[in-house]
């Protein structure tokens, strides 16, 4: 979810990229299979392209966290605005990888996930400051519910040039999808006040802030792919969470953890967004569909999701024919996209009318269970390609 991995070249050459991704698989693969990981260490994983203006403030705000068992790892995806002159003196301090193109999201997330030591996984992104007892709140609320695997706080908007620069507008108080298969972000563009301080589960975490536990990133991992790689950005914390869902783990919000985020991406401003960035929403919009949902489960959306897909073609031909393209690239990922949709679904443990409560036209929350001091579900499968 990261705002600046933009590029114009993204749509169809971007699978060549990868392929340095793809080569570092087989010599980390020893890094994710080791044996003893310290006990509630959190690796802190922050994907970087031109991020000079914001990094400071949000590493600022890590070294003071009251939660001291962390690492931080850096993937830098070619800036050049003056982000790696400040990674160079902290390369002693933190874990920095230097990527000569731009990997995008997915693809440098899953590299820092092959590097990473602990048992739990921050997904940050570089233009969020997080409040001092953001990990301890997460970490906290997460070791209670052992069939948690993703715990999210409450995201208020950061503006670095406004005054003040912490608001008090709510960003995200997790995700939840829509009948149109829209997923949209709770809270959104509301005054904080108040009325989401109760801890709840919630269908899923925005990948600007959202710890992971390690045993469910290792439980639904496609061929070796946390993240999916084909997303690029955008949307691929949406697909997690969908998958996540699929494989019967929960999504915590736990309102106690507080950060700012500053948020370029929202449905008013779509129009002001560069081609490159709303191709890939609705490219991944099509592959996250066709991965996660069930035919039957589609045929009871039909109405709505198909209303919605004319209204975007309907857009791309007549407004904006820049978002072509990622219709012919979601066609031509159609072989990945199944084989990676046959082992999903062949593996799923919780049935579509489970699943259905969480499709809604209004957010969907549910409240906490008692806590289970039981050991969290087990790994039933393991995905091609992992080692």
């Amino acid at each position: 979810m990261l705002p600046n991995e933009v590029g114009g070249t993204l749509i169809m050459n971007h699978m060549e990229d990868r392929a340095v991704s793809v080569r570092d698989r087989s010599r980390d693969a020893e890094i994710r299979g080791a044996s003893t990981r310290p006990s509630g260490l959190v690796s802190v994983l922050i994907t970087t392209h031109n991020s000079a203006s914001v990094l400071p403030d949000c590493l600022n705000s890590l070294a003071q966290q009251d939660y001291h068992s962390f690492e931080v790892i850096v993937v830098d995806n070619a800036s050049q605005d003056g982000t790696r002159e400040l990674l160079k003196p902290l390369e002693g301090k933190y874990r920095v990888i230097y990527n000569e193109t731009n990997l995008g999201f997915a693809a440098s997330q899953n590299q820092g996930i092959r590097s990473a030591q602990g048992e739990w996984i921050l997904s940050l992104n570089p233009d969020v400051m997080l409040g001092s007892s953001f990990l301890s709140e997460l970490v906290g609320a997460a070791e209670k519910h052992p069939r948690v695997g993703v715990v999210c706080g409450k995201l208020l908007r950061w503006d670095p040039q406004g005054n003040p620069r912490r608001t008090n507008v709510v960003d995200s108080a997790g995700i939840y999808f829509l009948h149109n298969l829209r997923h949209l972000d709770r809270g959104s563009e509301e005054i904080d006040r108040g009325q989401f301080d109760q801890p709840a589960y919630v269908f899923g975490a925005t990948g600007a802030a959202a710890l992971y536990r390690r045993r469910m990133i290792e439980d639904i991992s496609v061929a070796g792919e946390f993240y999916d790689e084909d997303f690029f950005l955008y949307r691929e914390d949406a697909d997690v969470a969908w998958r996540a869902q699929l494989m019967g783990w929960q999504c915590l919000y736990t309102p106690q953890s507080v950060g700012w985020h500053v948020r370029r991406v929202t449905p008013a401003r779509l129009k002001e967004l560069p081609s490159e960035i709303n191709c890939h929403c609705v490219k991944n919009r099509f592959l996250m569909r066709a991965k996660n949902i069930s035919l039957p489960f589609y045929l009871r959306l039909l109405l709505p999701v198909t209303w919605r897909d004319c209204m975007i073609l309907a857009y791309s031909l007549l407004c904006d024919r820049k978002l072509l393209p990622a219709f012919h690239h979601a066609w031509g990922r159609r072989n990945a996209i199944w084989e990676k949709r046959k082992l999903i679904q062949s593996h799923r443990r919780v049935s579509d009318a489970e699943l259905s409560k969480w499709f809604s036209d209004r957010p969907t929350i549910f409240a906490l269970e008692p806590t289970v001091e039981k050991e969290a579900l087990p790994l039933a499968w393991r995905s091609q390609g992992q080692a």
